[in-house]
């Protein structure tokens, strides 16, 4: 007979153990994220690297690579996470806390094998409806990217389609192609 696993709470889900991959709490439930894969680690790396070209133009923000952050009584750790530099939690010496308790203005999250785009869907839906401006869906079985802004349908880009997040990044350039061609060795 199966025992159905002993809620938590938020305060005793944050005193666990950190595990890779990263655990997430949602509702007294704790679940591991999955584990990447390389289609993800690869589209997690160029994202970094086009978010972060673009946010040192004007030190206008900084991007995070599986942060948690814990807010709305929820810990989740997106792939991506992108804060303007003034909303950057800091301690009083002026350094980055390592415990972020605000959303991300940016969460991004990329498709592995074993995930539910479904699942994912509404977690970017969560996002927004819980303060994060933009909410982006990257599927590489579709090689498509899904943005969800609050109160705005989401809009689905594919090949020459600029991936739009000039209200963070407005010097932000990748098109959904640039995006995905290093999946493609020649």
């Amino acid at each position: 007979m199966a025992v159905a696993p002993a809620r938590l709470t938020l305060e005793e889900f944050l005193k666990l153990r950190e595990e890779e991959p990263p655990l997430e709490f949602e509702g007294g439930v704790v679940a591991q994220k999955v584990s990447p894969k390389a289609r993800h680690s690869v589209l997690q790396r160029e994202l970094i690297k086009w978010i972060d070209r673009s946010a040192e133009i004007n030190k206008v923000a900084q991007v995070f690579p599986e942060l948690r952050a814990t807010f709305a009584g929820v810990s989740r750790v997106p792939d991506i996470s992108v804060y303007r530099q003034e909303r950057i939690p800091l301690d009083v010496n002026g350094f980055v806390v390592d415990d972020f308790t605000e959303p991300p203005d940016i969460a991004i999250e990329i498709v592995s094998p074993e995930q539910s785009v479904n699942a994912l869907v509404r977690r970017c839906v969560w996002y927004v409806a819980h303060g994060v401006g933009v909410a982006l869906l990257v599927d590489p079985a579709d090689r498509s990217v899904l943005a969800f802004r609050p109160g705005q349908l989401p809009l689905a880009w594919r090949e020459s389609d600029r991936i739009d997040l000039s209200e963070v990044l407005p010097d932000f350039t990748l098109t959904v192609e640039e995006l995905f061609a290093p999946l493609r060795l020649p």
